[in-house]
């Protein structure tokens, strides 16, 4: 049945092209010489990357907008139709779009499709802790790590159109800056957190890398997975923790339903222990479209900044540069 939507599609294109060439709108080899590249991204991190790195040389579709599970995404139709036309599709990979895989490697067969973080060294990746031969694909969490991936989106735009590669380099090159500036400013804003306070509860275990790199210590309550179910009894290991270790803020995503860390504050409260709501973080999605939040940069400084807020650290409730939007 694939293969019969891409032939359609496929005949629905140059059927158009013909026309409108026949028609004397536009020669097919100036109109690919003077449009941006057609960029398809699945991941609004990876488009932020794309359009950074590619400017006005680029047109870039985010599949996933903001709030958007990538473990459960499908693709639309719509979804098909802009990758079968896209010039360049760039996914994540590592088991992230779990739901898209096979059709993403049956058209990686057709056309340029990258899938950016499988190009990170496995002695760099955390292990799957539900399977063994797969890992956790939450590498954005760490910006340092994430420069890395970077590179590979645009290592992709200079091979689907190396006429632009001095453009690429350059502007790759002031976007790594700005990464190893929000690198910087984490470290010195996670620093500042009491080292007793260094765990952070979330709803599903999104930010291993994170904790891999600011020494915290990190507990989901699903797994890494939207997926998996978070059964009663870890609910209740939480809430001992919660409890015994007197730790005071939780947090909820953007991305995934509250329920189950709203659960946790009602058990602790049960047992005579406060706990309140950090903060919401952005973990599988960024912010909404148009905001700071809504780029990769602003998505990792308001959860370094709301996250050592709440914990006890000291960072400006604006933000590492006074972007964040008040109250973010």
């Amino acid at each position: 049945m694939r293969r019969t939507v891409f032939s359609r599609l496929r005949r629905i294109a140059m059927a158009g092209a013909l026309a409108l060439a026949a028609l004397g709108v536009f020669s097919p080899v100036e109109a690919r010489a003077e449009a941006p590249l057609s960029v398809v991204a699945t991941t609004g991190m990876i488009a932020d990357a794309a359009r950074q790195i590619g400017g006005d040389r680029v047109s870039v579709r985010a599949l996933m907008g903001p709030g958007v599970d990538p473990h459960a995404y499908r693709q639309t139709r719509t979804d098909i139709a802009a990758m079968v036309r896209a010039d360049l599709v760039l996914w994540h990979g590592l088991y992230l779009e779990a739901q898209m895989e096979e059709f993403l490697r049956e058209l990686g067969a057709r056309k340029p499709v990258v899938a950016v973080a499988e190009s990170l060294p496995r002695e760099l990746l955390i292990s799957h802790v539900d399977y063994s031969d797969k890992f956790d694909p939450h590498v954005w969490m760490d910006p340092r790590l994430w420069s890395r991936v970077v590179e590979t989106v645009r290592e992709a735009l200079v091979a689907a159109r190396p006429e632009d590669a001095e453009v690429f380099a350059a502007n790759a090159e002031a976007y790594l800056g700005e990464l190893t500036q929000l690198a910087d400013y984490s470290d010195k804003v996670f620093a500042s957190v009491p080292e007793t306070a260094r765990v952070l509860v979330t709803a599903h275990d999104a930010f291993s890398y994170f904790g891999r790199a600011q020494g915290f210590e990190v507990l989901g309550i699903q797994g890494i997975s939207t997926q998996s179910e978070a059964g009663l009894q870890r609910v209740a290991e939480l809430v001992d923790i919660l409890v015994q270790r007197k730790i005071g803020a939780v947090f909820v995503e953007s991305s995934v339903s509250d329920r189950s860390v709203r659960a946790l504050i009602e058990g602790a409260a049960a047992r005579g222990h406060t706990v309140i709501i950090g903060g919401e973080l952005f973990s599988d999605a960024m912010g909404a479209d148009g905001t700071y939040e809504g780029t990769y940069p602003g998505m990792i400084d308001h959860n370094a900044t709301i996250i050592s807020r709440a914990l006890g650290g000291a960072a400006p409730e604006r933000g590492m540069s006074g972007r964040l939007a008040s109250g973010s």
